[in-house]
């Protein structure tokens, strides 16, 4: 498990404050403001202290220490910024999408491995499970409660049951 995870990518400065524009990578700006610094490295490289965070329309504004100003700010365009793990406190049951990647895709019934999950999407309401499959292809799954039974992060596995093709072709004797 990683001890460092990504959390938001500075994409622009933002008025004459130094304020930093960033693409959330995590759930929203209310869950990193909870945390009271970030780091510019995947091993916690570059501590910095986050002063302040507010949501600014699909996005997030950022105020961090020593960074008073459009010049300094820049220098931070480009800057992936991490949380530390041991820092976050999930609500029960949540768990971060990187923690996902890599994990079997198996089926809750007959315990049938239907591949990997290599990627998380947001496209809409719910996240989408990029999955490679053991003959290389890939499958979209819809984490959604009819499809999606159980996380299971300990165990190292996500249960499914899903509807006959969406993992391929449906086979012989599938119902409709």
């Amino acid at each position: 498990m990683q001890d460092y995870l990504e959390a938001c990518k500075a994409v622009t400065t933002h008025g004459v404050a130094g304020e930093l524009k960033v693409e959330l990578w995590c759930d929203s700006a209310a869950f990193l403001a909870g945390f009271s610094r970030l780091y510019r490295g995947p091993q916690g490289q570059g501590p910095i202290g986050l002063v302040k965070v507010r949501p600014h329309k699909n996005m997030a504004l950022l105020t961090l220490e020593g960074v008073h100003d459009p010049e300094t700010a820049r220098g931070l365009v480009g800057t992936v910024f991490y949380i530390a793990r041991a820092e976050a406190k999930l609500p029960k049951g949540h768990y971060f999408q990187a923690d996902l990647i890599g994990l079997p895709v198996v089926d809750a019934g007959s315990g049938r491995v239907y591949g990997v999950i290599e990627t998380v999407s947001h496209p809409a309401a719910q996240d989408i499970y990029t999955v490679r499959c053991p003959d290389g292809s890939q499958a979209l799954f819809p984490a959604v409660k009819p499809f999606l039974k159980q996380v299971d992060i300990p165990g190292g596995r996500v249960l499914v049951e899903p509807i006959p093709g969406m993992f391929g072709p449906a086979e012989s004797g599938d119902e409709p």
